[in-house]
């Protein structure tokens, strides 16, 4: 297992630097996250074993399962939390996570300023946009992204560093990616966390920063 996600992961190592050469960029300007949730211990390892340091996960309580004794023992271990957070796991997830990647509302907010407060620490955060307006999505919706920006500047301590999206699966990603970056560019931020398996050489392309990256690394999860 370990030679086959080796391969897989310089692949798209590769791939990531040819797009973005072929866009004007530095490769270095763009990190892979490894999308490791639900997947099997043996293909996690794997990926350590190839060098990989930085991992999305989507579920506080899977990831303090898989992390928490390695944090110790694995030096530049960076955590991205990509998927939902509940306000009630603000404190777990900030014990564990190096970023949040999915600030989507007020009483997150709220809750992570909170946890943040107890713990002596300032938040790392991305805010998810929800650029297809999907009604079953998270995330704010594009008309009222500047306005929760500025507000989440101007009432929480946070470390804001950019804007993540995750398109709708049936329309063009393209749009979606450009339309994060210009809200990103009249906010003044930096990182945008955007692009999965199938489009993050497109993602690239549009500026990302950060490309989250499963199945073209581990393989289709069992069961979908």
């Amino acid at each position: 297992m370990d030679s086959l996600v080796a391969s897989a992961l310089d692949t798209v190592r590769r791939r990531i630097a040819k797009a973005a050469r072929a866009a004007g960029r530095d490769p270095s300007d763009i990190t892979l996250t490894a999308v490791s949730k639900q997947q099997p211990e043996p293909a996690i390892q794997a990926v350590l074993n190839a060098g990989q340091r930085v991992f999305g996960e989507n579920r506080v309580q899977e990831a303090q399962g898989r992390w928490t004794e390695r944090r110790a023992a694995l030096p530049g271990l960076h955590l991205r939390l990509i998927g939902p957070l509940q306000s009630n796991k603000a404190d777990q997830a900030l014990a564990l996570f190096d970023v949040i990647e999915t600030l989507d509302r007020d009483k997150l907010a709220r809750a992570l300023a909170e946890a943040g407060m107890k713990a002596g620490v300032r938040p790392r955060v991305l805010i998810q946009l929800n650029t297809g307006e999907e009604p079953q999505k998270a995330g704010v919706i594009p008309t009222e992204a500047d306005t929760f920006i500025a507000r989440v500047r101007a009432e929480y301590d946070f470390d804001l560093q950019g804007l993540m999206c995750i398109p709708p699966l049936e329309e063009e990603p393209a749009m979606h990616f450009a339309l994060l970056a210009r809200i990103a560019a009249r906010n003044g931020l930096e990182a945008l966390s955007m692009g999965m398996s199938g489009d993050y050489e497109t993602a690239v392309r549009f500026g990302a920063t950060h490309v989250r990256v499963g199945s073209a690394l581990f393989g289709a999860r069992s069961g979908g």
